[in-house]
């Protein structure tokens, strides 16, 4: 009895169409910005967990690879197209994730002229002051920038910190008063000078941005940021949030904070190439850990998405970088993040 073989044009088509789908939805998943949906729903939500993408489709390769071997003719001669074609989109996956880094920890070098920056978004003051002024005075840094934290909880660590003798400047901006999500205070080491609040530039739309510079003119912007997180009913604002940071992170300039964006979400809005926003870069890419998760803490970092930037113009060097995770359980749920800045040579 002669067995029916499936038409070759029909093997074409259908492998045609489910490689085409399964390249583009791993396209959409993890680089939506090269066809411009990178700041629109879902993809700008899905982006981030690039990791659990490439774990889905290694689960999808699995099984079409299973069909090919267990298929005959036709069915077989489909899906092992599709295979093919899934593990190349893996491989780009893979490579684009590792080439940004998956390191926890570039050390730092210690050097005199260095500037130490450390951000944290601390949920609204949950980690408290003495561990929030411990863990700057563990990192010796020069300018802790802190979304969703009061002023009455900087000018506590910054008493603490005076009395480990690393006396602080106390900077605050609130979006709306009496909601500490909306507020960010930035501290500033005396040893830097005196830094005045800049409030001619504009804020964030509703969690504020603090802008300070120096009052001699002698030092960088600092800029404690913090755009409004990409929920589906606010996106334009988001996106106004993540340009209006962009228009001043110009000159000489440190940036730090919850950007509620991942270097995904920053193209288009950077003047350079790779991972910019306006003229600054971000530091973790410069040192080798720009895949490792911020939020939330507890998990994986690889997991979990790296919203929590310090972002620097090219005054700057990247000399340390790190991505703490010894305070997962200190009641925030973003993980702090420290960089070693160091005058560009």
């Amino acid at each position: 009895m002669n067995q029916r073989r499936t038409s070759p044009v029909l093997v074409t088509l259908v492998a045609s169409v489910l490689t085409a789908i399964a390249v583009g939805v791993g396209v959409l998943a993890m680089w939506p910005q090269l066809l411009g949906l990178h700041h629109t729903v879902p993809f700008a939500q899905a982006v981030p967990f690039r990791l659990i993408h490439l774990l889905v489709g290694a689960g999808v390769l699995l099984i079409c690879v299973a069909l090919a071997f267990a298929l005959r003719h036709g069915g077989r001669a489909v899906f092992s197209v599709v295979s093919l074609a899934v593990a190349v989109v893996l491989a780009f996956g893979t490579l684009d994730l590792f080439g940004r880094g998956v390191a926890l920890v570039k050390p730092p070098t210690g050097a005199d002229d260095a500037i130490r920056v450390l951000a944290w978004n601390t949920l609204g003051n949950e980690p408290g002051s003495p561990k929030i002024a411990q863990l700057a005075a563990d990192y010796d840094v020069d300018v802790l920038m802190l979304p969703e934290t009061t002023e009455d909880m900087g000018i506590e660590i910054a008493a603490q910190l005076a009395d480990l003798g690393k006396p602080m400047q106390v900077i605050s901006g609130t979006g709306a008063p009496g909601f500490r999500a909306a507020e960010t205070t930035l501290l500033v080491s005396e040893e830097l000078g005196t830094y005045v609040k800049i409030d001619d530039l504009g804020d964030t739309s509703a969690l504020a941005t603090v802008i300070a510079e120096p009052a001699d003119g002698d030092g960088p912007r600092l800029v404690a940021a913090h755009p409004l997180a990409p929920v589906p009913e606010r996106m334009d604002t988001w996106k106004s949030d993540l340009e209006w940071v962009a228009s001043i992170c110009t000159g000489n300039t440190i940036l730090a904070g919850d950007m509620n964006a991942t270097i995904d979400h920053l193209s288009g809005l950077g003047n350079g190439s790779g991972a910019h926003l306006g003229d600054c870069r971000d530091a973790a890419v410069a040192a080798g850990a720009g895949a490792a998760g911020t939020w939330t803490s507890g998990k994986p970092p690889l997991l979990v998405a790296a919203i929590d930037h310090v972002m620097t113009t090219d005054q700057w060097d990247v000399t340390g970088f790190e991505v703490i995770t010894r305070e997962d359980r200190s009641g925030s749920d973003h993980r702090p993040v420290f960089a070693e800045l160091s005058p560009a040579g």
